[in-house]
């Protein structure tokens, strides 16, 4: 039986569905993230497990055992929120120790799984501070310790990185990924953002109104995706009409699909004996950092293409290219 596991979880506030119809497996050590625009209904989907908010209907196994009726504090769940709802009295050692100290833990075990969390999230020699003398990225690891040490059968994240700037946020994420690695620890989050969703994930459920749109691992969920929400949600897909991406490649499609989504890395320059072949004009071509973006356009259809930066610059605006897409790489959209 899977170590969380949501079965047919309603959701229903004063008439407005929530969620609908909710079926969820999480293994036991796994990292998964719940990923989709804001209210779509995953952070009540956290608050459910945690037992903050209750069901309309449906059921909550944890590690084998029905979460019905069961009161947060004992769940052995824990949350580490957006803020960090650190006690700004309390030195770091203290405030990862407080939840130890309310469960009465012995005080030479309290400091012994003190200094090791404190370790673990390389905070050892800030752990007379207070928190108004940390960095943010900081504070936030000192969030995850305390929760971390009164080892939690589950650890649920509600968006913990969003209000860092994108430097530290990608070094906590790199982190927090070897930690649940690390300490084997199921964890679930919820983020809107997919860079960071591809980037700790085990498996990702992506959510649309109330509902799963997809599931799958990140390269099953980027490579594949299943309708065209997930293609625009997930990357910047190029979404062609049927008849329009006939006319491109002057092939007939088997695919009986109405659309397609093809990723603009997998827009290339060489031709190999399977190859789809696109004449197109560069209408703009620009450079993001490592990324040279070019907007292509053939037979009045405009077409995105991404490729690596190695010091050759952007394209040339009003040229002619010999564009390549592979079969496996135009993805037929339900």
């Amino acid at each position: 039986m899977s170590y969380v596991l949501l079965q047919d979880i309603k959701k229903i506030y004063h008439e407005t569905t929530v969620l609908s119809g909710i079926d969820m497996e999480v293994n036991k050590g796994e990292f998964v993230t719940l990923l989709g625009p804001s209210g779509c209904g995953k952070s009540t989907i956290l608050r459910i497990l945690a037992g903050l908010t209750e069901a309309t209907s449906g059921s909550v196994y944890i590690d084998g055992k029905d979460m019905r009726n069961v009161a947060p504090m004992i769940r052995e769940i824990g949350m580490v929120f957006q803020s960090y709802a650190l006690f700004p009295n309390m030195t770091v050692e203290d405030n990862v120790a407080f939840g130890l100290k309310m469960k009465k833990v012995p005080q030479s075990e309290v400091k012994e799984r003190v200094d090791h969390i404190l370790d673990v999230v390389h905070l050892t020699e800030k752990k007379a501070a207070y928190p108004n003398h940390l960095s943010g990225g900081q504070q936030q690891r000192v969030a995850l310790a305390r929760s971390l040490v009164v080892r939690p059968k589950v650890l649920l994240l509600d968006e913990p990185l969003s209000a860092l700037d994108a430097q530290i946020r990608k070094r906590l994420q790199t982190d927090l990924r070897n930690i649940q690695r690390e300490m084997e620890m199921t964890m679930i989050l919820v983020t809107h953002d997919q860079e960071e969703a591809m980037a700790v994930s085990d498996h990702i459920f992506v959510m649309k109104t109330g509902e799963i749109a997809q599931r799958g691992t990140p390269i099953d969920i980027y490579t594949r995706p299943k309708s065209e929400f997930i293609a625009r949600f997930i990357g910047n897909y190029n979404i062609i009409l049927r008849e329009q991406l006939e006319k491109l490649i002057g092939r007939h499609l088997g695919d009986d699909s109405g659309k397609f989504a093809i990723r603009p890395e997998a827009i290339h320059f060489s031709q190999t004996p399977s190859s789809y072949h696109i004449r197109a004009e560069a209408i703009d071509s620009t450079m993001h950092g490592n990324v040279i973006r070019t907007i292509f356009e053939a037979e009045r259809i405009r077409f995105l293409c991404e490729r690596l930066h190695h010091g050759t610059g952007t394209l040339q605006k009003g040229k002619i290219y010999d564009c390549f897409i592979e079969p496996e790489d135009v993805v037929g959209l339900k």
